[in-house]
C-alpha cells in the first residue's frame, strides 16, 4: 500500500464519522485559535508602543536633575532641581554643539513645565504650560498645523507669544483656524497666538491640552525660576545615542560637580526594555493558551485508540491480504495528522478572526503574522503525529489471525 493509498483510506474513514471527527478536532482548534489571537495582540501591542516611542523620538536623549535610577545598595532618589542646572547650562552644552565639540548631536532643547489656566472672555481651560525652545517640533515631532512655532528672536527676547494644543483651541475657540491672532491670558499673563498644533497622542494621553511659550518667557513671566526640568539631546540616528552618551555625562558631570546630580534617559533603551518585556509576555501567553493544544492531542491520540478497537477485524483483514504493518501504522498516523492539520487550519482561521474582532472592539492593535500562523500549524500536525504514535503502533502490532476473530 503507498502513501496516496494510505491518505485516501485515512480520508475515507474520516469523513465517514463526521460528527467524531469534528469533535476530536475541537480540542486543537481552539487551541491554535487561542495561540494566533494571543500572539497576534502581544505583536500589535508591541507594534503600537514601538511606533509611538518612534514618533516621540527614539535619537532623542533626556537628561533630568537628580538621580531616578538606583545604584547597588541605593534607594531611587527623586529628581531634585539644582541651581545649576539652568538655561546657562543649555546655552553653554548648545553652543558646544554648535561649534562641533560633542560630534553626532544634530540638535539640543530644553523645557520647563508648569499648570495654569488658560483663559479667552469667559472661556477657560486647565492647560499644561511646556516653556520650551523653538526647535522643539523637530525633536519631538509635533509641528504646528496652523500658523507657526516662536523663533529664536523671540525666545531671545522672552516675547509673549504662544502656540496652542488642538484640544486647547477648540476649547476656547470652539475651532482651531479660529485662534491665530487673538489674545489668551496664561495665569495673570496676556499672549498672542501665533499658532496651533497639529493632533496628537501618545500612550493614550492627548497631547493637545498643552500650551507652548518660549522658556525664557516662562521663568520671566510665569514661573519666577531660573531651574529648568530637563534638556533634550537629538543624535542624528538612534545608534548615535549610546556613544553621544559619554560625551554628555562628561559634560553635566563636570558642571554639577558629580554624576549623582543628573540622569541621562535614552528613549531607545526604554524602546529595547519595551521590546523585551512585550516578547516574553507574548511568548507566556501563547506557552499559556498552547496548554489546550495538548488537550486537544490527548483527545486525538484517545479517539484514534477507540478507532483501533473499532476497527480491529479490518486490520486483521489487511494484514491477512498483504498489508505490512509499516501500512497499517502509515494509515493511522494519517488519519491523526489530518484532525490535527484541518484542525489547525481552521483554528488560524478562527484565530485571525477573533484578531479583527479584539481590534474592533477595543483600543488594542492586533497584528496577525504569517510566521506565527505558519507555526502554530506546524505545531497543531506535531501534536496530532506525536499523539497518533502510540495508537498506530498498537494497530500494526495486532497479529491478523486474532484480529479477524476479535468480535
Amino acid at each position: 500500500m503507498n502513501f496516496y493509498e494510505s491518505l485516501r483510506t485515512a480520508l475515507s474513514s474520516l469523513t465517514a464519522n463526521k460528527l467524531r471527527s469534528i469533535l476530536t478536532m475541537l480540542g486543537v482548534i481552539i487551541g491554535v485559535a487561542a495561540v494566533v489571537s494571543m500572539v497576534s495582540l502581544g505583536q500589535g501591542t508591541r507594534m503600537q508602543i514601538t511606533e509611538q516611542i518612534g514618533e516621540l523620538g527614539s535619537n532623542v536623549l533626556t537628561v533630568v536633575p537628580g538621580r531616578t535610577r538606583p545604584r547597588p545598595g541605593m534607594a531611587v532618589q527623586a529628581a531634585q532641581p539644582s541651581r545649576d542646572f539652568n538655561y546657562q547650562m543649555y546655552s553653554d552644552l548648545k553652543h558646544m554643539v554648535e561649534e562641533e565639540y560633542i560630534p553626532d548631536i544634530i540638535r539640543v532643547g530644553s523645557e520647563i513645565n508648569s499648570s495654569s489656566i488658560v483663559t479667552f472672555q469667559r472661556e477657560n481651560i486647565r492647560s499644561t504650560v511646556v516653556g520650551t525652545t523653538p526647535n522643539y517640533p523637530d525633536i519631538q515631532n509635533f509641528f504646528p498645523q496652523t500658523g507657526r512655532f516662536f523663533t529664536s528672536f523671540e525666545l531671545e527676547n522672552a516675547s509673549r507669544v504662544i502656540v496652542l494644543g488642538k484640544t486647547v483651541a477648540e476649547e476656547l475657540f470652539g475651532t482651531s483656524t479660529n485662534a491665530l491672532g487673538k489674545n489668551v491670558r496664561v495665569g495673570n499673563v496676556s499672549f498672542t497666538i501665533i499658532g496651533v498644533m497639529e493632533p496628537k497622542s501618545a500612550f493614550g494621553r492627548d497631547l493637545g491640552d498643552r500650551v507652548f511659550v518660549p522658556i525664557t518667557t516662562a521663568q520671566r513671566r510665569l514661573t519666577g525660576v531660573r531651574t529648568i526640568q530637563s534638556i533634550t539631546v537629538q543624535t542624528a540616528t538612534a545608534a548615535d545615542t549610546r556613544p553621544v552618551t559619554s560625551y554628555i555625562e562628561g559634560f553635566f558631570t563636570r558642571r554639577l560637580g558629580g554624576d549623582d546630580q543628573y540622569s541621562i534617559i535614552n528613549q531607545q533603551d526604554i524602546l529595547d526594555t519595551i521590546d523585551q518585556v512585550t516578547g516574553t509576555v507574548t511568548l507566556l501567553l501563547a506557552g499559556i493558551t498552547g496548554i489546550s493544544l495538548l488537550v486537544g492531542g490527548i483527545g486525538i491520540m484517545n479517539i484514534m485508540l477507540v478507532s483501533v478497537t473499532e476497527r480491529t477485524r479490518e486490520i486483521g483483514l489487511r494484514k491477512a491480504i498483504g498489508a505490512r504493518p509499516s501500512d497499517i501504522m502509515t494509515q493511522f498516523i494519517i488519519e491523526s495528522s489530518t484532525l490535527s492539520g484541518l484542525g489547525g487550519i481552521i483554528g488560524i482561521m478562527l484565530g485571525v478572526l477573533g484578531s479583527i474582532v479584539i481590534s474592533r472592539l477595543s483600543d488594542m492593535t492586533t497584528l496577525v503574522s504569517l510566521e506565527s500562523a505558519v507555526i502554530a500549524f506546524l505545531v497543531a500536525v506535531g501534536v496530532g503525529l506525536f499523539f497518533g504514535i502510540f495508537p498506530a503502533r498498537r494497530a500494526s502490532r495486532l497479529d491478523p489471525i486474532t484480529a479477524l476473530r476479535y468480535e
